[in-house]
């Protein structure tokens, strides 16, 4: 819902939730279901309100829970009975620097002083966190702490050990340390986005002394939005891909019609500099696995050329695709999507012109934010969070290489007439294998972002997938495949139950850009062979229909399993594994 995008209308949004969330909900598209804990320092009823609106646009489905009123302390240390049954799945800690106890202006404390009150305060959290830990395992977002309205001490209030100002701020160097070293604990910068918002419209004090607010009414869906950010990235919903239209996108001009020469770009003057800056930003990306791809209608020729233009920051070897032509453009995201076995809703689609960013949105569900002038380019697509980092694995520095080697893969089976010969020309080596603690980050992040190829969905936090790298109740393998062209690291992973004489599936995912390689055989040869060397006769298979899965419908048909329940959506297969045979021809399995 493009209301929902930033830029959003705060007021509008307030004044018509209840229609949004009916439109919302009637929209009945495929989303994953969470429960949410909403432990609040302050009163939280209609943060909940809004995180729903966003979270259902984000394709979650929130259930939550929320503490009473500044009980969000006692609920997590101490249990509650409501809360224990409600089993979180996500915790959101809402504090405010209204919930810091410990500070105390006084110019006699020394700094030893303030020193001691820093580490009770922050004791105070960390007791909590951990407290949380044992309990629920499960994420936590906790809010950092807002600068105050008032600095008592002036300027000095930040530098001064004494100043309100400085105890925040160094207490938020702490929560920050801790969120370095614990996985699974996100903060949420408050401090920031009450910045952006204003702080001394987000802090307007009769929100407080009127209804309990932590901050003005209007701000609650700029925090909500934030939230949900770091929410649709820990549960596998960012985006991962940005395609880019030229002409007064990554430049100012037609190039068409101003040639290479005549178009804005570099230091020399406010609008060049505009682009210049944007396209920086742009790059950046790609340190972070992002894959950037050119959307335009323009001849390919002056698209090459105005990327080769000496000022331009991105060059062609930046983009994992080219599409410079004259098709239309929901067209050529719909090819670049094919070509990269990514779904449209993916891609983030930049382009100054209002009509095409709204035939791609329509026509393939891909974002397509509104970028007005080149100067809020970089704040548009900032703030909608769509690449929001929760986690970071060796493959997404290799993501953009990866994929590029799979374009030359695609053209070398054209050369071919037989699929097998081109199988076996890739010369494929895979290491199939036990989960290894190193690999931990990358296999969680599959199982949140794999929708095609993945016959359950299930999803697991990276505190899930540790417990479950222990326990010896599961069979788990991940799996890696190498060729001529390039490494594709971790492409695909299964996760078994054994009860009694049978394995029962949890988990069986693939990446889609490994799809037709014949992986999935390797890995089904490498599971029985694990099933018979700890005496598991059976392998029970189960298929559970999503809106995107429907390519491994007959998966374990394929097989060789034998059907044994169909509600006419869901499955249920059934293999014996001394009758199987290996299936698997063309890896090599190191």
């Amino acid at each position: 819902m493009k209301e929902l995008e930033y830029p959003f209308d705060s007021s509008w949004i307030l004044k018509n939730r209840k229609k949004i969330r009916r439109a919302l909900l009637e929209e009945r598209q495929g989303r994953i279901k969470k429960r949410i804990a909403i432990l609040g320092g302050s009163t939280t009823n209609d943060v909940a309100a809004m995180l729903e609106l966003f979270l259902l646009n984000n394709g979650i489905e929130p259930e939550f829970y929320q503490s009473e009123y500044n009980r969000y302390w006692q609920d997590a240390v101490f249990g509650n009975p409501e809360l224990d049954k409600f089993k979180p799945e996500l915790i959101y800690i809402h504090t405010t620097s209204r919930n810091i106890t410990e500070y105390t202006f006084d110019m006699k404390l020394s700094a030893e002083d303030v020193s001691s009150a820093l580490e009770r305060q922050y004791e105070h959290f960390t007791h909590m966190w951990k407290s949380i830990e044992k309990s629920f395992g499960c994420p936590v977002i906790q809010n950092n702490f807002e600068m105050p309205l008032y600095r008592i001490m002036g300027n000095s209030d930040a530098s001064d050990f004494h100043g309100r100002v400085n105890f925040i701020s160094s207490l938020n160097m702490k929560f920050y340390e801790y969120a370095q070293s614990h996985r699974d604990f996100y903060i949420n910068d408050i401090n920031y986005i009450s910045a952006c918002f204003g702080l001394e419209k987000w802090l307007e004090p009769s929100y407080w002394y009127m209804y309990k607010y932590a901050m003005n009414l209007e701000a609650i869906p700029e925090l909500a939005f934030n939230i949900s950010n770091i929410i649709k990235s820990v549960f596998g919903k960012n985006k991962k891909l940005l395609a880019l239209d030229l002409d007064n996108t990554l430049w100012g001009g037609v190039i068409g019609d101003d040639g290479v020469e005549g178009i804005e770009i570099g230091k020399e003057n406010a609008e060049a500099e505009s682009y210049d800056e944007f396209q920086r930003y742009v790059k950046e990306h790609k340190k972070l696995g992002v894959m950037l791809a050119v959307c335009s209608k323009n001849d390919y020729e002056n698209a090459v050329a105005g990327l080769e233009h000496p000022e331009s920051v991105l060059s062609p070897d930046d983009f994992i695709s080219i599409m410079a032509n004259w098709e239309s453009k929901d067209r050529n995201i719909s090819a670049i999507a094919e070509e990269l076995s990514i779904l449209p809703e993916s891609i983030v689609f930049a382009d100054d012109n209002p009509a095409e960013r709204h035939i791609v949105s329509e026509q393939l569900g891909a974002a397509a934010p509104e970028l007005i002038s080149p100067e809020s380019y970089i704040r548009t697509l900032d703030r909608n969070g769509y690449f929001e980092v929760t986690s970071f694995s060796e493959d997404d520095l290799k993501r953009n290489d990866m994929y590029r080697e799979n374009i030359q893969r695609e053209r070398q089976r054209q050369s071919f007439e037989n699929y097998e010969d081109y199988l076996l020309s890739l010369d494929m080596h895979a290491v199939i294998e036990d989960f290894r603690p190193v690999f931990l980050q990358r296999i969680t992040q599959l199982t949140n972002k794999s929708n095609q190829f993945n016959l359950t969905t299930k999803r697991y936090t990276i505190s899930e997938m540790e417990a479950l790298s222990k326990d010896s109740r599961y069979i788990r393998l991940y799996g890696r495949l190498e060729d001529r062209f390039g490494d594709n690291g971790i492409v695909s992973v299964v996760i078994g139950e054994k009860r009694e004489d049978a394995l029962h599936i949890e988990l069986w995912l693939m990446s889609c850009r490994v799809l037709k390689r014949d992986m999935e055989l390797a890995m089904l040869d490498s599971l029985v062979k694990r099933c018979r060397e700890e005496g598991i006769r059976y392998i029970r298979g189960y298929y559970f229909k999503t809106q995107k899965n429907a390519m491994v419908r007959e998966l374990y048909g394929d097989f060789g399993f034998t059907k044994t329940e169909d509600n006419g959506s869901d499955t249920q297969w059934l293999l014996d594994t001394e009758d199987y045979e290996n299936k698997n021809k063309v890896i090599k399995i190191d």
